[in-house]
């Protein structure tokens, strides 16, 4: 019987995000963002050693880089993954990014450019950069840290930045197959497409909350998946990896407050 762990909201959701690059073999792994970086790391760590991981600059790593001032720490470099080669995984689909879009619809449609219409927004922000190129030639994983309807939006999103399985957006003659959202990690649980015509599931409640403080905090109809559970709490183990990979604790500042990972107040709708 192992002792029970203290742990964030933070950390379990840095577990969470690993889990999205279970088995995947040979492919970048890119965490954008503080919990999924952690989450890529840990996952190359402990189950998924053949991840590729990179320096953020222009070479592969045979190990996750910490985050923050590295002090002695010296990379231990094992190839270049430069601009060009970078594009030829992207394009060939040999890459799975964990990103943070503003809206994600039910579709799995991201949005990165604006709020409001498009020609007079409320709110400009980067616009869509790589998303159309990447979200239609390799597996996405998303981040919500803080779960509302106004993150996971009804009907479409503000500006579709990021493709998603809506059919509507596919012409004729367009391919389907070069892509593929694994999971949604939120602070509330966890999603995945894997309902029939690519419906979001629930694939894990998060200690504390239940399906329908997920569904009151969803702007679209959410299904439960059959083996819905809660999300596993974080080892001993993982927590030391955690702790080596971020030795600054910069995932405390990564959620508001970061409160412990088992709530203890009901959730209700935000």
């Amino acid at each position: 019987m192992t002792d029970k762990v203290d742990f964030t909201l933070a950390e379990l959701m840095i577990v969470a995000a690993s889990e999205a690059w279970r088995g995947d073999g040979e492919v970048v792994a890119s965490g954008i963002g503080t919990i999924p970086r952690l989450g890529a790391g840990l996952a190359k760590l402990t189950h998924t050693p053949e991840l590729l991981m990179t320096d953020s600059e222009a070479r592969l790593v045979e190990e996750p880089i910490p985050l923050g001032p590295r002090g002695d720490y010296q990379p231990k470099y094992s190839g270049c993954l430069n601009f060009e080669r970078m594009f030829e995984c992207v394009a060939g689909g040999q890459r799975h990014a964990m990103i943070g879009p503003t809206q994600i619809d039910g579709f799995g449609q991201t949005n990165l450019s604006c709020i409001g219409d498009y020609q007079k927004p409320k709110v400009a922000m980067l616009g869509v950069r790589g998303l159309p190129g990447n979200s239609i030639n390799h597996i996405n994983s998303f981040l919500v840290p803080f779960h509302t309807s106004k993150a996971l939006v009804a009907g479409e999103v503000d500006m579709v930045s990021g493709v998603g399985y809506n059919p509507a957006r596919f012409s004729e003659h367009m391919r389907r197959d070069l892509m593929e959202i694994r999971h949604i990690v939120t602070d509330l649980c966890v999603l995945d497409f894997e309902g029939e015509n690519h419906a979001v599931r629930v694939r894990s409640l998060h200690p504390g909350v239940s399906f329908e403080d997920v569904q009151a905090n969803t702007g679209f109809e959410l299904q439960k998946a059959p083996d819905m559970a809660e999300t596993l709490a974080p080892s001993a183990e993982q927590l030391a990896i955690i702790q080596r990979l971020d030795p600054h604790n910069l995932r405390a500042k990564a959620l508001k407050d970061n409160p412990p990972g088992v709530r203890s107040q009901p959730v209700g709708q935000r």
